[in-house]
Order: structure tokens, then C-alpha cells, then sequence
């Protein structure tokens, strides 16, 4: 049994289909299923159990000796709450109890970071291990997201293999439910469908004009293919960074956007809200060696590539990851 959990969000249930396509049914789902829309996401798709997030660790427990993997994708991903409370219970304490009976079990454990650890990038986009220390998350989901990764790193006992990945921007199928925190790129489709126009964040940075901060897209596609090349091979026990390994422009990103829905470019651009003003990122781009040393060698899709797949064979259309299996 492969384990997964929030495997009715977006990241994990492409990774459920990811793993159906490779072959695996055998899989456990973990996740607040209750929440509304997210069981959507896991139309056509095959796996054995689910269970409910409040009941895993018990169950764990007990059936541990049929667990042979856990991929552990589950997060409370609000950059906007502010309450630290939230976090400790659903980042940085779940996953602590989780990478400690992964220990006692022998089982190996992959898990989500996130480029949010990074903060306004003062200190760079390294993965090298010597960097979270010095890391200044900008809101309470980057500091939950940091502070495990620092504990993963000073404890002693660790799973014989395990691996946290630093997602940077991720966008692609089975995102609908995320709402606000949805990638620019559904935003995006959703706005040009709507008014046929598209708004951007003014630059308040001489640095950057208009359109043109820049981030490190990449498609969940990739993410997936990376969490299986981890799975299959387990080469090293590593914090790695997950982007492409090269920044974008939102302009880019519209333009393509634009360009995959068959409309007429139409972009507009707004000043940043004062309330998110002092603290937005303008530029992050993922540092790739570590994953790429370690032997992962496929391409990441082009942002173009990217957004013409997700735009015509997913938005469009309305379909999920487990329609095109």
C-alpha cells in the first residue's frame, strides 16, 4: 500500500492519477473528505481505502505492517490565516507525529514544503540544508512549513529514506476548489472568461516593470512525475527544491493564457493591495542541481506547454486529472 494523504486536494489527487497510470492501486487516501468540491477530484480514479485525516494516525497504528510508502501532501495552504495555532496543528505537529512513526515503523515518508520558506528571497532559492536557519517565512503557512523543515534537520532519528519537497508555483488540473489560493493560472482563465480581460499587479519595484515580477511555474504534471522518479528510486534523503528551474513573467504567463483559449490579448494592471504591498515577492526561481544530481533527468514542461494542456484539455472542457486516463 501506497499512502496519500491529502489526496482529495490538488496536488495529491494528480498524484493518485499520476500513480494509476504508473500502475498502482493499491493506494490509501487520506484527507478532510467532507469539504466541499474535493471529492470531485477523484472521479475515475482507483485506490483501495480512504480515510478520514482525524482518524489516520490511529489507523496507521494498526496497519502499518501494509503501508510500504507515505506521501504526505496534506496541509492547512491559507497564506492569508494568520492564526499559528491552525498551523501547529495541521503542518507542523501533524507532520511531526507522522515522520515519528514513519521512524518507528521503517517506513519511508515524503512530504510537502513549500517555496514559501524562502520569504522575500533575501537569502536566495538554495536547497542546501545550511539555509533554513536563516529563512524569514512572510505569513504563518511559510514559518509552519520552515520550522518543520528545521526539526526534520536537527532531529536524530529519521526514516531510512525520505524526502521534502519545496513546491514553488504549481498549476494544473484539480485545483477548482482552491478558490483564492488557486493558481494565477486559473485565475487567469477564469478572469479572461468572465470579462475577457485579465488584471495584473502594477510593479512598485524601479527593479520590475509592470507584469513583469516573475515566478518559477510549474505544471503538477511535473510534480507528480518527480514524486514518483522519488518513490521508485529513493536515491538520497533530501530536502530538493520542485520548480523548473527557471522564472517567468506574469506577462508570459497571460500571454499564454490569452493564447490557449483562442482570445485577443487584453491586459490591465491594478496597484498591489497596500495590505500585501511591503511584503510581495517579486522574483523566485527553484535552484535545481540537488534533484537533477540526484538523477532525475526528465524536461519540465515550457509555461507554454504548461498552460496550452491545462487550458484546452482541462478548463475548457471541465475535466479533472482522472477524465484523460
Amino acid at each position: 500500500m501506497i499512502v496519500i494523504t491529502g489526496a482529495a486536494g490538488f496536488i495529491g489527487s494528480n498524484l493518485v492519477a499520476g500513480l494509476n497510470m504508473a500502475g498502482y492501486r493499491d493506494l490509501v487516501l487520506v484527507d478532510n473528505f467532507e469539504k466541499e468540491g474535493k471529492l470531485r477530484n477523484l472521479k475515475g480514479l482507483e485506490w483501495t481505502r480512504m480515510i478520514d485525516r482525524d482518524r489516520f494516525i490511529e489507523w496507521l497504528c494498526g496497519n502499518h505492517m501494509l503501508v510500504q510508502f507515505v506521501c504526505h501532501l496534506g496541509a492547512r495552504t491559507d497564506t492569508a490565516e494568520m492564526r499559528h495555532e491552525v498551523f501547529e496543528r495541521f503542518n507542523t505537529g501533524y507532520s511531526r507525529k507522522l515522520w515519528e512513526m514513519c521512524c518507528e515503523y521503517g517506513l519511508p515518508l515524503i512530504y510537502a514544503s513549500s517555496a514559501a520558506t524562502y520569504g522575500a528571497g533575501e537569502h536566495g532559492f538554495s536547497d542546501d540544508h545550511s539555509v533554513p536557519p536563516m529563512l524569514k517565512p512572510l505569513n504563518p503557512y511559510g514559518e509552519s512549513k520552515n520550522e518543520f523543515d528545521k526539526w526534520v534537520l536537527a532531529t536524530d532519528e529519521r526514516p531510512w529514506f525520505w524526502a521534502g519537497l519545496k513546491f514553488f508555483n504549481v498549476y494544473g488540473p484539480n485545483e477548482y476548489h482552491k478558490g483564492r489560493m488557486a493558481s494565477v493560472i486559473y485565475q487567469a482563465y477564469r478572469q479572461i472568461s468572465d470579462t475577457g480581460r485579465m488584471k495584473l499587479f502594477r510593479s512598485h519595484n524601479p527593479d520590475y516593470s509592470d507584469g513583469g515580477q516573475m515566478r518559477d511555474f510549474i505544471y503538477v504534471k511535473d510534480v507528480v512525475d518527480v514524486i514518483i522518479f522519488l518513490l521508485q528510486n529513493r536515491p538520497c534523503s533530501a530536502i530538493f527544491n520542485l520548480g523548473t528551474g527557471r522564472a517567468r513573467t506574469f506577462l508570459d504567463l497571460a500571454t499564454s493564457t490569452f493564447a490557449a483559449m483562442g482570445n485577443e490579448k487584453y491586459i490591465e494592471f491594478t496597484d498591489t493591495p497596500g495590505d500585501i504591498r511591503d511584503n510581495y515577492q517579486y522574483y523566485t526561481e527553484a535552484p535545481m542541481e540537488k534533484l537533477l544530481a540526484a538523477g532525475y533527468k526528465n524536461r519540465f514542461a515550457s509555461l507554454e506547454e504548461g498552460i496550452e494542456e491545462y487550458v484546452r484539455s482541462y478548463l475548457l472542457e471541465g475535466r479533472y486529472c482522472g477524465d484523460l486516463i
